[in-house]
C-alpha cells in the first residue's frame, strides 16, 4: 500500500505515528511552502523604509530561503521518527520517499497523491469540535477531492468534551 502522509507545522507528528502505526510500507512523506507563505516571506523587507523592489532570488537565493530550511529540517525529523519502516519509490527498508513541493498547497498535495492508496492528514481547525470546524479550508479541500482513502487523524489526543459517536459496526 502506498501512502501519502501530508506534514504540517504543529500536526505532523500525529500523522507519521499513525503512518508507523499501521506498518506501511511504501510512504512518501509531503511538506508544502505554500505560494502566498513565500510570497509573504519574499515581499516582506522589500517594502521596508522605501527600499524599493529588488527580486527575491538576488535577496535570498534559494539556498539560505529559511522556509526551506524549516521544511526540510521537518522532513528530516518526519523520516527519523518513521524509523525507516518504510520503502519509498518501490524500495522497502529504504525509508520514506520526502517531497517538499512549492505551490498552492491544495493543489500540490493532490498531486502527490496520484497513485497512492491512503493519504494521512490531521485536522487542524477548532480542535474543541469534531466535523467541518475541525478542518481548516485547505484541508477541507484535500480530503473532499483526494483521488484515494483519507486517514484524519487528531493531532492530539480527542478533546474532553468532544462527544464522539460510536464506531460503526460491520
Amino acid at each position: 500500500m502506498r501512502a501519502v502522509v501530508w506534514l504540517v507545522e504543529g500536526t505532523w507528528e500525529a500523522c507519521v505515528d499513525a503512518a508507523a502505526g499501521l506498518g506501511l510500507t511504501d510512504v512518501r512523506l509531503v511538506h508544502v511552502l505554500d505560494e502566498e507563505t513565500e510570497a509573504g516571506w519574499e515581499g516582506g523587507p522589500l517594502g521596508l523604509m522605501g527600499r524599493g523592489r529588488r527580486r527575491p532570488d538576488e535577496r535570498l537565493g534559494r539556498t539560505g530561503n529559511p522556509l526551506d530550511e524549516a521544511g526540510s529540517h521537518l522532513l528530516t525529523a518526519a523520516a527519523a521518527r518513521l524509523g525507516g519502516r518504510s520503502g519509498g519509490a518501490g524500495n522497502p527498508g529504504a525509508g520514506p520517499e520526502v517531497l517538499q513541493l512549492r505551490g498552492r498547497t491544495e493543489t500540490a498535495v493532490l498531486d502527490a497523491c496520484v497513485g497512492a492508496d491512503l493519504l494521512i492528514c490531521a485536522r487542524d481547525g477548532v480542535r474543541t469540535e469534531r466535523g467541518p470546524h475541525s478542518l481548516s479550508k485547505v484541508t477541507r479541500y484535500v480530503v473532499d477531492h483526494a483521488p484515494c482513502a483519507v486517514l484524519l487523524v487528531w493531532p492530539e489526543e480527542v478533546p474532553a468534551g468532544v462527544d464522539l459517536p460510536p464506531a460503526p459496526r460491520h
